[in-house]
């Protein structure tokens, strides 16, 4: 018998779940709050691991289409001291394809392919009911029922309460990122030092990160250790006060470093957020999560390949696993909770070498994962 499936998040969790089921002749209903999928900014490029995000895709049938679209070049990255000193310079060779780059709209608009979202369904809440299946309640004030809810809604998930009352806490860090257009151009400079992938300065319990993505745009982090309350007397609608307050955080870095936040056009305030290490729940019939919703931790490159391979496994389960819902959804979750736990222990031990008093332990975990 079909189920009913629904799936909260339109993101590449919940894209990469329908489009697998979808291969396998599955319907699966695509629910999301953002009125239409270019609502807001895509956000900047992900790197997709061969035996994460790029084996998703393989189980979707879309690798070929990623390679085609994908920068392998995006994976060089640079190290400045806060001189300006060139730390480390690597670049990948011709044919090295373990991490390449994708702007995130080009990969939403690869997995949307023929799916059917419902765009505007904002969920406010789930409720499972014993007889009657997973009760989703709308924004809206409407209600519908599904045989199975998966939440791919994100940090903030409103489906995650029906599974866990755990929330996301604070790291400590917080992370304030701006954007430059057609930087080959207007910013030669800056394009050269950031070259063809990303640049990151390292500072005491400070850094700078700038990354490149198609068409000339780059996207610019700058993470420091800070209350999450740092805003609180700033207005961040006003760019030239938060660029000001900005330089004075980084202080005597090197002036060519500097342009990276002297050129940026706003700027959003992003606080890292995550849900504890070994983030677990007893299993509710009917219900399961993917992603950031399940398991979120520090951007560090694994998130969103984590989240694509379990949405496809996820599907697989249920496309060819046991005609028991239950028990498929329940030991893909024994398998997600194992994995996810390994990567965020190895995800907040980087925050905290990254984000260090001491900026020799990026460098040295830079050669660490180079090396291995």
């Amino acid at each position: 018998m079909r189920q009913c499936i629904a799936v909260v998040g339109s993101g590449p969790a919940g894209l990469t779940f329908a489009r697998v089921l979808h291969r396998h002749g599955h319907r699966v209903t695509i629910l999301e709050r953002d009125p239409a999928p270019d609502a807001r900014p895509p956000g900047g490029t992900l790197d997709l691991h061969e035996g994460l995000g790029q084996l998703a895709l393989d189980k979707a049938g879309l690798l070929a289409e990623f390679q085609a679209l994908s920068r392998p070049e995006g994976q060089a990255m640079r190290i400045l001291d806060t001189d300006g000193t060139v730390l480390r310079d690597w670049r990948p060779r011709s044919d090295h394809r373990a991490n390449p780059e994708i702007d995130r709209g080009q990969l939403r608009d690869l997995l949307l392919g023929p799916l059917d979202v419902q765009w505007g369904r904002g969920v406010t809440h789930v409720v499972p009911t014993p007889r009657d299946g997973i009760l989703i309640h709308f924004a809206d004030g409407r209600e519908e029922t599904f045989d199975l809810v998966v939440g791919a809604d994100g940090a903030w998930s409103r489906v995650r309460p029906a599974v866990s009352s755990v929330t996301p806490h604070y790291t400590g860090v917080t992370s304030v990122e701006t954007s430059l257009d057609d930087i080959d151009t207007r910013h030669p400079d800056l394009a050269r030092l950031i070259g063809d992938g990303s640049v990151a300065v390292y500072g005491v319990n400070r850094a700078l990160v700038a990354q490149r993505g198609s068409g000339g745009h780059v996207k610019v982090y700058a993470q420091f250790r800070a209350p999450l309350d740092w805003q609180a007397n700033l207005d961040l609608a006003d760019v030239e006060a938060v660029r000001s307050d900005l330089l004075a955080l980084f202080d005597g870095w090197a002036v060519p470093v500097l342009g990276l936040l002297h050129h940026g056009t706003a700027f959003v305030h992003r606080p890292l957020h995550v849900l504890p290490v070994s983030h677990t729940w007893t299993h509710v019939p009917g219900v399961t999560l993917l992603g950031d919703a399940a398991h979120l931790m520090p951007p560090l490159g694994a998130g969103a390949n984590l989240a694509m391979l379990e949405g496809a496994e996820l599907a697989e389960a249920i496309a060819t696993g046991p005609e028991n819902l239950n028990e498929a959804l329940h030991a893909f979750e024994e398998q997600m909770w194992a994995r996810a736990s390994r990567w965020a222990k190895i995800t907040t031990a980087g925050l905290e070498r990254l984000v260090s008093p001491d900026p020799a332990e990026a460098l040295a975990l830079f050669d660490q994962v180079q090396s291995s």
